[in-house]
């Protein structure tokens, strides 16, 4: 965005937005939403805030790879640097021709986040952010350029100048500058340079290919050989300090046919499709995952039915109560890591806040559990869509070097929502059906977002910034990259475990999941607003109903034991199978199996014998096999006839031959019993311990409570507090409205108009302007019936003087109602509070 033509240009930053109209400002704040917070007081503090370290550091890292390679050539241009100078440097000496083409584009980019202000004639770089790309021994600019010949002579005798400027056949000069002045002019001169390394040995041209690219710095010995010894007779190599030398730029510049980078990339990698299939084909895959995905999280919440595990002391969950609730699951550590979190990060579940703090399900579960299978997916996918909370982090080690835990603390990454909205938005440029090619879509998003230090083609040598090892996820793979990347990595496999995806490729209710996306458009990275994410949702679910099976309201029961179920079922059905069996197999179709231990299962929830063969006789498409009718009125025979209870705890039960059973067993010593009475057993374990080891033995005992009445274990036994999701945590400031961006740009224009306004000369007395009465009176009534503004000095309740600008609206009652500039707002003032009004004049430059 060229700044406006002007006669004078701008001498600073301030100057430059100044010329702004209020759309490029808007697209300023925009893109830099942390310059609004707070509101700026003026221009000149927008300015100022626009040229910390910190919001220029966020600016350059939301740049993309040319954008950011645009600005790395200006911090090794001249200050300031002619357009044709910059063409130079990114197009090099044959100008590339897509580059050329592009390179407006990025210009543009760079002055409207006022990381470069002034005209094509003189850009300048913000000067924070030359401080952060230009090259210096500590840090090596992400060109591989080094110091100029100017830097890089700084400090060196005057002798050795003039030796250097003799050798390469320069008349000598009387002093070092107009030494230097004339070495910078051979070196910039592509035919005197050539004519100069022509000259050079093939020996000295070795070592400078091995510097030009980067970095530029190498090690000399005190004794070095012919080649070095020529570069550096000859100016090629610079001293940079006792026993290193250093190419200069414009030597390194001549040899890289005037290129700042090695490669540039002007264009955006296309996203390569990998396979295509049916559209059909994939929602299909996709909705049968989404279920799968529901019957695990459903699991989980069925394995932790009474209170899941403690929580740690540092918070999170135990590497042993995560193995439990993998094997649980039948998934690895990772994967139940993942439902675990999603569960979290979707409000299901919580801490109970107890003192010996356990996870549990919230209230909010009970409800999810009776809402439409499509709601609960949509409410899953949306809470993953829009969670800071990575699970793929964990196993990995914290800043600290500790094992990042399940639902522990330090798993927030603010990058995440953007992360996995940019790659379903890539997945969805393609035509429908089609699965991307992972590394191209990676390479993608690494071009829009690069690690700052790694943007330019990086040369031999060079070390990458703090590469982070991964840690290993659902399949196992281990990525190695910057942060982003792994994140997209993970969202690849989160996305096909969630059902968004099917074969790899975007389903349909997955692209509904951003707002209606049509292939081929490319969407910005901007999160959702919450109507927006609302709408979205339920387009999503609304898609993904016609895909989801009917559930069904019978089994087939067969003499093995077992009951197949060839569908989804019901969730009575679900629920009463889930207790009195267990599930063998799952797929296409569910097996349970009956055994001893699921029937007493049953009717430890209170179940009776003849209410599960009434059950399963109306929910049976076969005849109840005989076996299963045996196995369960034997188990029912058996069940309740001894009671355990707490005393520490008792056994108790009519027939005193089954007790005596019991203690003559080696089995039951470790429960440490006694006979209290012919029908009661004393034991030193815990009620639960021994109902256990009962069970263990062969019988079907009953827990009681203190009145003498069975207990009866039902799923839902144990719930939370009334919890509410984890909020996310934000990267920055947010996204500013249309109405926030109004407000501060009127507040900014206003405060400028009073800090740059120039009022008409007063007599004043100290800073406040000062006239008579009835002189402030006609000149307020005045400036009411024009709508003009005027300066007045102003004289609060608390003593505390102040000159505003103001336009009076009305004057009545010795009040005067003015829309106050300074602080963008209307206001009430009292006429006897204002000292004195001045006129402003009618041009404020």
């Amino acid at each position: 965005m060229p700044e406006r033509t002007h006669s004078t240009p701008p001498r600073t930053l301030a100057e430059a937005l100044r010329t702004r109209d209020d759309a490029s400002l808007e697209a300023l704040l925009r893109a830099r939403p942390d310059l609004l917070t707070p509101v700026p007081g003026d221009i000149g503090a927008l300015a100022t805030r626009a040229g910390t370290r910190a919001s220029v550091i966020r600016a350059l890292e939301h740049l993309d790879r040319f954008t950011l390679q645009t600005a790395e050539a200006l911090a090794v241009a001249p200050d300031p640097a002619p357009y044709p100078a910059l063409l130079a440097l990114m197009g090099g000496d044959d100008c590339d021709p897509v580059v050329a083409a592009e390179l407006p584009g990025a210009v543009g980019v760079l002055r409207e986040q006022a990381l470069i202000w002034g005209a094509d004639d003189r850009l300048r770089l913000v000067r924070t952010a030359r401080e952060l790309l230009a090259p210096s021994p500590t840090h090596p600019s992400p060109t591989g350029l080094g110091p100029t010949v100017a830097e890089a002579t700084v400090g060196m005798s005057p002798g050795r100048v003039q030796e250097i400027v003799t050798a390469v056949g320069l008349a000598g000069t009387h002093d070092s500058v107009s030494a230097v002045a004339a070495l910078t002019e051979l070196f910039t001169d592509r035919q005197r340079m050539s004519a100069l390394l022509d000259e050079a040995p093939v020996e000295s041209l070795h070592v400078l290919s091995r510097l030009v690219w980067g970095p530029p710095y190498g090690e000399v010995t005190a004794d070095p050989t012919r080649p070095v010894r020529w570069l550096r007779d000859h100016g090629l190599l610079l001293p940079a300090s006792a026993r290193t030398v250093v190419l200069p730029r414009e030597a390194a510049l001549h040899l890289r046919a005037g290129r700042a980078h090695r490669s540039t990339e002007p264009r955006p990698p296309a996203v390569a499709p990998a396979r295509e299939y049916g559209p059909q084909a994939v929602d299909a895959a996709a909705a049968g995952q989404a279920f799968v995905a529901l019957d695990t999280v459903e699991e989980l919440f069925k394995d932790w039915n009474e209170g899941g595990p403690a929580v740690l002391r540092s918070g999170g969950l135990s590497v042993r109560d995560l193995k439990r609730t993998a094997t649980a699951l039948d998934c690895t550590e990772q994967l139940a890591a993942f439902w675990i979190e999603l569960a979290y990060a979707a409000g299901l579940l919580a801490t109970d806040g107890e003192a010996d703090e356990r996870f549990a399900a919230t209230p909010y579960y009970d409800a999810w559990l009776d809402s439409p299978p499509q709601d609960r997916w949509a409410d899953l996918v949306t809470a993953w869509l829009t969670a800071t909370r990575t699970p793929g982090l964990i196993g990995g080690l914290d800043a600290k070097g500790r094992a990042l835990s399940t639902l522990g603390p330090d798993l927030d990454r603010s990058a995440a929502p953007e992360v996995r909205r940019r790659v379903l938005s890539l997945m969805a440029t393609l035509p429908a059906g089609t699965a991307p090619e992972p590394e191209s879509l990676l390479a993608r998003l690494r071009w829009e977002r690069p690690v700052r230090g790694t943007s330019a083609g990086r040369g031999a040598g060079q070390s990458p910034a703090a590469d982070i090892a991964a840690a290993r996820y659902a399949h196992g793979a281990t990525a190695v990259g910057d942060l982003r990347s792994r994140i997209a990595q993970w969202t690849l496999n989160e996305t096909e475990l969630l059902g968004i995806t099917g074969r790899g490729a975007l389903a349909t209710h997955g692209r509904a999941l951003l707002g209606g996306v049509e292939p081929g458009r490319v969407t910005g990275p901007a999160a959702l607003t919450s109507a927006e994410l609302a709408t979205a949702r339920a387009r999503a679910a609304e898609a993904l109903a016609p895909l989801i099976p009917e559930p069904l309201d019978h089994v087939l029961l067969q003499a093995d034991l077992t009951a197949v179920a060839p569908g989804p079922l019901e969730r009575p059905l679900a629920e009463l199978l889930g207790v009195a069996a267990d599930i063998e197999s799952k797929g296409g179709a569910t097996v349970y199996r009956f055994t001893a231990g699921s029937v007493r299962r049953a009717l430890d929830a209170g179940q009776t014998a003849s209410d599960l063969h009434a059950f399963l006789a109306t929910h049976s498409r076969t005849p109840v096999p005989q076996p299963l009718t045996y196995l369960i009125d034997d188990v029912a025979r058996r069940h309740g006839h001894l009671r355990v209870g707490a005393a520490s705890s008792y056994v108790r039960c009519d027939d005193d031959a089954v007790l005596s059973e019991i203690l003559a067993d080696t089995r039951s010593q470790p429960l440490r019993l006694r006979r209290l009475a012919p029908t009661v057993l004393a034991a030193q374990a815990d009620p639960g311990e021994l109902l256990e080891g009962l069970r263990s033995m062969g019988f079907a005992p009953a827990a009681e409570s203190a009145e003498g009445d069975v207990v009866i274990t039902r799923a839902d036994a144990y719930r939370s507090p009334p919890r509410s999701a984890p909020a996310p945590v934000p990267e920055g400031p947010p996204a500013p409205d249309d109405t926030l961006l109004g407000a501060a740009l009127r507040a900014i224009r206003a405060g400028d108009t009073a800090a740059t306004v120039v009022h008409k000369p007063v007599p004043e007395q100290g800073d406040l302007p000062r006239t008579p009465a009835a002189e402030t009176l006609a000149t307020v009534q005045a400036a009411a019936m024009t709508g003009a503004a005027l300066w007045i000095g102003y004289v609060n309740a608390d003593g505390a003087a102040s000159r505003r600008v103001i336009a009076p609206v009305r004057v009545e009652g010795g009040f005067v109602t003015a829309y106050d500039h300074t602080a963008d707002d209307v206001r009430t003032y009292p006429l006897h509070r204002i000292t004195g009004v001045a006129e402003l004049t009618d041009d404020p430059a």
